[in-house]
């Protein structure tokens, strides 16, 4: 029975780690294994593809012509050779893909002229050279050009039936809205008057002077002589 002071890991189990960077006499001393130091000793430590130290990088020293579209189409290419490997006398993209000619009974199919016809074909593609139409004619048979491929129709989607909605609250009514008033167009504005200029006032000093003038002019008493009061004494 196994004791624990005895126990050991399995023969070949475990290995020392390496001691790195404890001298050149311990053989990973100066560079620790990498090989070098700096930049490509770190980890993920390195340079871009086509980098050069800063110099102009090849793939640009290189001139350039011409472009590739983006809508560019690829075809499939058959030669007229190749047809014979087809079993009857009808070609199109399946019989094509049947023979092992084309991978994609979807994709563009074109037919150029290498190779000779032994028999005629009835022959159905995207796209022909006009060598090609020439030998498959001259062979006896026809050339008929279709339409671009069309795509896979996408699976229906099987729609579940929406659950029951939900009743809906009766809101009690709403209170009846107050009859819009009417407004009566406002009358025309009557013309205004233009007030005439008022006579100037006398000035009041006159006016004074007219009463003294009519007291002034009542008759005063006539004084009674002395000689009828001596009389009447």
């Amino acid at each position: 029975m196994a004791e624990l002071h005895d126990l050991r890991p399995a023969a070949g189990s475990h290995q020392r780690s390496k001691r790195k960077g404890r001298g050149p006499g311990s053989g990973k001393g100066k560079t620790a294994g990498s090989g070098e130091n700096g930049q490509k000793s770190r980890s993920g430590g390195s340079v871009r593809p086509g980098f050069e130290g800063g110099q102009m990088p090849l793939q640009r020293r290189i001139p350039k012509r011409g472009f590739t579209p983006r809508k560019r189409k690829i075809f499939q290419i058959v030669n007229v050779g190749d047809l014979a490997r087809v079993e009857g006398s009808t070609v199109n993209a399946q019989t094509l893909k049947d023979a092992g000619l084309i991978r994609s009974v979807q994709g563009l199919v074109k037919v150029l002229a290498m190779g000779d016809l032994s028999q005629a074909y009835s022959v159905e593609a995207h796209k022909f050279s006009g060598g090609a139409v020439a030998k498959i004619e001259a062979a006896g048979g026809s050339v008929t050009t279709v339409g671009p491929a069309v795509a896979k129709a996408e699976p229906e989607v099987t729609v579940e039936p929406e659950t029951a909605a939900e009743p809906e609250v009766a809101v009690g009514p709403e209170t009846a809205a107050e009859p819009e008033v009417a407004v009566e167009p406002e009358a025309a504005a009557e013309p205004e008057v233009v007030a005439e200029p008022e006579a100037a006032a006398e000035p009041e000093a006159e006016t004074e002077t007219e009463d003294e003038t009519e007291i002034a002019a009542e008759p005063e008493p006539e004084a009674e002589s002395e000689e009828e009061t001596e009389n009447n004494g």
